[in-house]
């Protein structure tokens, strides 16, 4: 067959294209696992808010195929649709045929840090994300000008006046769901080993995570409470960092896996049966630990036997039972919502234990919301990268716990618990949003809330 002279030239151009590059890209086996049946379009919260069949995971699966194939480029074209998949892995659970659509957007966000070049803009955004939240040392310097910045008032004339979202909107999501800052946040209360309550039944060891052990001290304060009131020998080591959730789900790679090799050395030899974590994200990176270090033929197996003994708070304390006696959060009955954090619910299966705990507190009605899938639209850092999607993504999840009627939200993960509390401020609620463990804190030590 004769092959015309622009056929020719048209065929080298496309192998010219860049495209991914031989390390683990998305594998065609799982790309070909997909039937493209769309049952993952109403799931889909990024197809949802956006409404465009390539900003699905079915339309994100197609440009995987399509660049593997070497018919289109990673360019910034297809980057952008790739950008806006929150992550959330709702499509996981809703896909009839099984499709690991979590493995083929991990490795096809590795290759697009890897082979694609972004503006200076998103460049900047993303290396003092990257530089800042993984690193707690460095994150506690900012806390005390953060402490001067909101006791002054200076936040709330910057966002009446909208100054900073004019400069970037990218800077004003992130200054949007600045918790507030406490004397709590510059203390470390924490002591390398804390002793079980009555009889011993495990030795625990808890990860602090790194937003979480600034910004929400009081959660870790209280997970320990929970776990020591129920038999648990704790063990905190201080030389433990960042889990590598925020790197890892960004595709930064070389981050990542350093990360998780310096929080399973800082575990070696401390003797514990679990592992615990109260930090839905941070849960599911922990968990793929032998995924992560596949690749580290010195790490591999204890990346491996690490990720074995990860528990999730909740699911640890449902699987081995409450021994501690709980009471009444307050003084008339509480109707609680419990908010599904999609690396629970998704990524860990994770939904009947932290509602089968919660329902052990007297006078606590659960009431569930509609949509409680759908993503929050925090997911991770996604809510300052792509603040618009997220906004929306937001305001609905917000309205959708309100419209329960219940006084009190429940929610196991730091990034979720601002999301809301931001959508629930700019709707004029005031619901108090609070970790599942500092519940049963206040249940265990027989503290009223004011609700």
């Amino acid at each position: 067959m004769q092959v015309s002279e622009g056929a020719t030239n048209n065929t080298a151009s496309i192998k010219n294209l860049q495209g991914f590059d031989p390390n683990h890209p998305p594998d065609p086996k799982l790309i070909d696992s997909c039937v493209h049946c769309g049952f993952c379009l109403s799931t889909c919260p990024s197809y949802r808010v956006i409404g465009k069949e390539m900003d699905s995971p079915r339309g994100r699966i197609y440009l995987m195929d399509a660049i593997n194939e070497g018919e289109i480029a990673l360019n910034t074209a297809t980057v952008q649709h790739f950008d806006s998949c929150l992550g959330c892995l709702a499509c996981v659970t809703t896909c009839p045929s099984g499709v690991q659509y979590d493995k083929l957007i991990s490795a096809t966000r590795h290759q697009v840090e890897r082979n694609y070049s972004r503006s200076l803009s998103d460049q900047f955004i993303r290396k003092l994300i990257f530089s800042l939240f993984p690193n707690p040392d460095l994150l506690r310097i900012f806390l005390f000008p953060l402490f001067i910045y909101q006791k002054l008032g200076i936040s709330q004339i910057l966002r009446a006046t909208g100054l900073i979202k004019k400069i970037s909107p990218r800077l004003a999501a992130m200054e949007s769901i600045l918790p507030e800052i406490t004397l709590q946040s510059f203390q470390d209360n924490l002591a390398d080993i804390i002793p079980a309550q009555g009889k011993k039944r495990y030795r625990v060891g808890v990860i602090l995570g790194c937003v979480q052990r600034l910004f929400f001290s009081p959660v870790n304060e209280a997970t320990v409470r929970v776990l020591t009131a129920n038999g648990c020998e704790v063990v905190i080591p201080k030389s433990q960092g960042c889990c590598a959730a925020l790197p890892e789900h960004q595709g930064q790679t070389e981050q990542a896996k350093t990360l998780a090799r310096q929080m399973i050395d800082s575990f070696a030899d401390t003797g514990v049966d679990f592992i615990i974590i109260n930090a839905a994200g941070c849960g599911h990176t922990l968990k793929e630990y032998g995924h992560i270090l596949a690749d580290d033929p010195e790490y591999r197996d204890k990346a491996k036997e690490f990720a074995g003994k990860v528990k999730d708070a909740q699911e640890f304390l449902a699987n081995v039972g409450l021994t501690a006696k709980l009471s009444p959060l307050a003084d008339k009955p509480v109707n609680l919502v419990y908010q599904d954090a999609c690396h629970l619910l998704h990524g860990q299966k994770i939904s009947i234990q932290p509602r089968q705990l919660l329902k052990q507190i007297p006078g606590v009605t659960l009431r569930e919301p509609i949509d409680a899938a759908l993503c929050c639209g925090s997911a991770g850092v996604y809510n300052m990268l792509q603040p618009e999607i997220a906004e929306e993504l937001g305001q609905q999840k917000a309205t959708n716990l309100v419209n329960t009627g219940a006084n009190l939200i429940a929610s196991p993960n730091p990034g979720c618990s601002l999301q809301i509390s931001k959508h629930l401020q700019l709707q004029g609620k005031n619901i108090s949003v609070i970790h599942p463990m500092e519940l049963l804190d206040y249940a265990i030590r027989g503290e009223k809330l004011s609700i």
